[in-house]
């Protein structure tokens, strides 16, 4: 069985107000080669296909137009696509029939009491199984749902074919580069599971949710998060070569599945001034300056600070851009911050402290003024969060 495995299309994203239309448009066009050319059994659609529950007419025309093209692509080929987070169960489904009649099976949601498993797999006549699981809320999926599916298709599976779990989730131990809302219990609002929660009965899991492309660790490559095909943040602009399909082939059950990664090219670029790390506002503006003046990138400037920035540095990317086919978007500030450390200085971004967690600050503030940091000031503190979180 031959599967093409993408995940989190975020069709309708806005990056600093500025319309991805474009760019999306030519993802799912280059989509469209790839299964021309490679003619996969299986297509798998894991989740977060729209940025927005409630997407607009134009971009839910964009998401069936490419999806149609897809399918001509390859007639034959069975597309399967479960929602994400982002998501809307029923807007995603709601003309599930006429998709079932070009191959394509589109799963929405998850209620707790389940009556009949086999509405989660979809049998790829004489290669396969695909076992897709939408994304669900704790509340709403049911106990030991994975292994069930496990134990139910491997009751359905006399030929011994490959099986393939889709779901969309937070795997702990996985790289979260671009999320934000992360710590070691819950990333992108989705808290954290086990790779364990799998099982051992799955040739491939195919998930979505994570945008960066990866395998998770010690699962015998048999786990991957495809990553999203363009980056959707500055922090995901990771280099030409990170976004892209992942491609999976299996021979049978039990085979360690083939894989390999096809790129997406995004005709418009997320670029980093300076590439790496941050630097002084006259440099990074210099360096804007020698910006060649025909690539039609996004750019981000990555400023160090010791106080404020010139009130007019907008205004001067904002004029230097104007002779560009870039678009500038933000000035992205890290500031010189005075701690007691061995270096004097820690330095962190005003978008790096909005994601500390309030313990966080407080141990830096506790750091700061050489206080020791008892076990019994921690638990207090965490007490007053506690009666604030309450209040609310």
């Amino acid at each position: 069985m031959k599967l093409l495995h993408t995940s989190d299309w975020h069709l309708g994203h806005l990056l600093y107000n500025f319309d991805r239309r474009e760019e999306q448009l030519a993802m799912l066009e280059q989509m469209a080669e790839v299964v021309r050319a490679e003619q996969p059994d299986v297509f798998l659609l894991s989740g977060d296909v729209y940025d927005s529950s409630q997407p607009s007419a134009s971009v839910q025309t964009l998401f069936s137009d490419g999806l149609l093209k897809i399918h001509e692509a390859c007639e034959d080929m069975q597309i399967v696509c479960i929602a994400g987070n982002h998501d809307s169960a029923s807007r995603l489904t709601i003309f599930h029939s006429p998709w079932a009649k070009m191959n394509v099976a589109i799963l929405g949601g998850v209620n707790r009491e389940v009556e009949n498993l086999s509405d989660y797999i979809v049998p790829i006549e004489g290669k396969g199984y695909v076992v897709a699981v939408p994304y669900a809320a704790d509340r709403n999926m049911p106990a030991d749902f994975f292994k069930q599916l496990q134990e139910e298709v491997a009751r359905q599976n006399q030929e011994q074919l490959p099986v393939v779990l889709m779901a969309h989730l937070a795997v702990s131990g996985s790289d979260f580069k671009g999320h934000e809302n992360v710590n070691d219990m819950m990333v992108g609002g989705l808290d954290c599971q086990q790779a364990e929660i799998f099982g051992e009965g799955y040739d491939y899991v195919a998930l979505g949710h994570i945008h960066k492309a990866q395998y998770i660790f010690n699962t015998d490559h048999r786990v991957r998060y495809s990553g999203t095909p363009i980056p959707i943040s500055f922090d995901e602009a990771m280099g030409a070569d990170e976004h892209g399909v992942t491609m999976v082939e299996l021979e049978k059950h039990g085979d360690l599945p083939q894989i390999r990664t096809i790129p997406i090219t995004n005709p418009r670029p997320l670029v980093n001034l300076p590439v790496e790390g941050f630097g002084e506002w006259k440099a990074v503006k210099e360096q804007f300056e020698v910006f060649p003046d025909d690539i039609p990138a996004y750019i981000r400037l990555n400023v160090l600070v010791d106080g404020h920035l010139s009130v007019a540095a907008n205004s001067e990317a904002n004029e230097i851009a104007s002779r560009k086919q870039c678009r500038f978007c933000l000035i992205n500030l890290k500031r010189r911050v005075q701690l007691q450390q061995s270096n004097g200085y820690q330095q962190f971004s005003t978008s790096e402290f909005q994601k500390m967690t309030p313990m966080e600050v407080a141990k830096m503030v506790l750091t700061t003024k050489q206080e020791e940091q008892t076990e019994e000031l921690l638990k207090l503190f965490e007490m007053a969060m506690k009666e604030v979180g309450d209040e609310d």
